[in-house]
């Protein structure tokens, strides 16, 4: 982590917070950075939670639920309104949870962040977190790996990943937040040693360079990936997709508790 961009992430916080008058209880890293691949000349994917006043969610005339700022350089910095977040976490999207496990953080609420993981291990419904790695694994593959050729090696982390969090999904039934630390994901999910031995390589030789080259898709691998997704399917692929009335109403709880804290911090400061 270069201590200048990190620095700048830092100063877009703060003109986010400021010209759009909003408070950011967590801003963290989402991309390889994170998922521990990352290469020398890697952007920097920051990704944040914002919260408005409380007056903004009851206009009639709602304003947009993300923040884009622009990509500059090798920063990417765009957030997330709580109250899509907390959705989408509702609908099993992964992604949140995946931002409230990253091990890189820029700005963080203590409260906050154990709070809403808190409400993912009690709401995240594990069959639609699963299905949600399965399509994007599935698409990876058609994407890149379904002709047999050789591909940009460092593309096989986009399907190893998902394939990984399947595995550790399938391995634990009662959980839902898998760990979004890609090494620490292959180890607990008790990856077979010539992947884990494979993936290592590459991870090293990612942190070295910025292309691996090009090859086609190790047959260990391969094999991995496509018994992790048949398995995925048999599993994860006929249940039904639901939000249950219990755990939209721990979602509202969560999100009207988030906008009094912030409410009170403003009584506060004025």
């Amino acid at each position: 982590m270069d201590a200048g961009s990190v620095a700048r992430i830092d100063a877009r916080l703060a003109d986010v917070a400021r010209d759009n008058e909003v408070a950011i209880p967590l801003a963290i890293e989402s991309g390889s950075r994170a998922w521990g691949f990352p290469s020398p000349d890697s952007d920097y994917d920051c990704r944040f939670i914002f919260v408005r006043p409380r007056d903004a969610y009851l206009s009639l005339f709602a304003e947009r639920d993300v923040i884009e700022t622009p990509l500059e350089d090798e920063l990417d910095v765009n957030g997330w309104d709580v109250a899509k977040a907390v959705k989408l976490l509702l609908r099993g999207n992964a992604v949140v949870i995946e931002w409230l496990t990253s091990p890189i953080v820029y700005r963080g609420d203590a409260w906050f962040a154990q709070t809403f993981l808190s409400l993912a291990h009690r709401v995240a419904d594990r069959s639609q977190v699963a299905r949600h790695y399965l399509h994007l694994g599935e698409r990876q593959s058609r994407t890149h790996f379904a002709d047999g050729k050789s591909v940009p090696l460092k593309k096989i982390f986009y399907a190893l990943r998902p394939a990984a969090a399947l595995r550790w999904l399938r391995a634990r039934p009662g959980e839902a937040v898998a760990p979004m630390h890609f090494p620490t994901l292959l180890a607990q999910c008790d990856a077979p040693r010539a992947v884990l031995e494979l993936t290592a390589e590459l991870i090293a030789r990612k942190a070295q360079t910025r292309e691996l080259g090009t090859g086609p898709l190790p047959e260990t691998v391969a094999a991995f990936i496509d018994a992790e997704f048949a398995a995925a399917r048999d599993a994860f692929g006929d249940q039904p997709s639901r939000t249950t009335a219990a755990a939209r109403a721990l979602g509202q709880e969560f999100f009207l508790n988030v906008l009094r804290r912030r409410e009170g911090v403003r009584a506060d400061r004025d």
